[in-house]
């Protein structure tokens, strides 16, 4: 078995696609995703489960039908579960997502910014 740690910036730079999460790596039932984010992504809710955003680099905001949060370099936010929200970046952002295995990146809201599932780097 070889003992590696997973790069953060050796793995996006395998992919430039924004809002195309990429798997690195799985626990349990739960798998960690990076994704480039650019522009507005489309509004979404997961009704199964809570979803996290953890910022590497960059900015990005959470836009929520009462509100927003951003984040910066180093700072996470946790979206509750059913709870209707649309991320959005003015610049290149580069996030990790942590969720379980089979989450859409659009919830039910299907639209071209749907990404396949599954897809490992």
């Amino acid at each position: 078995m070889m003992y590696e740690p997973i790069n953060f910036s050796e793995k996006l730079s395998k992919f430039n696609e924004h809002w195309s999460p990429k798997v690195v790596s799985e626990m349990n039932d739960y798998q960690f995703k990076l994704v480039k984010v650019k522009g507005d992504f489309v509004w979404h809710d997961h009704q199964e489960t809570d979803e996290v955003f953890i910022v590497i680099e960059g900015e990005m905001t959470i836009a929520f039908r009462d509100g927003e949060v951003q984040l910066s370099r180093g700072e996470m936010y946790v979206v509750p579960k059913g709870v209707e929200h649309k991320p959005y970046a003015e610049k290149e952002c580069h996030i990790m997502l942590v969720e379980p295995k089979g989450v859409v990146n659009t919830g039910d809201s299907h639209s071209e910014l749907t990404a396949e599932n599954d897809v490992w780097i």
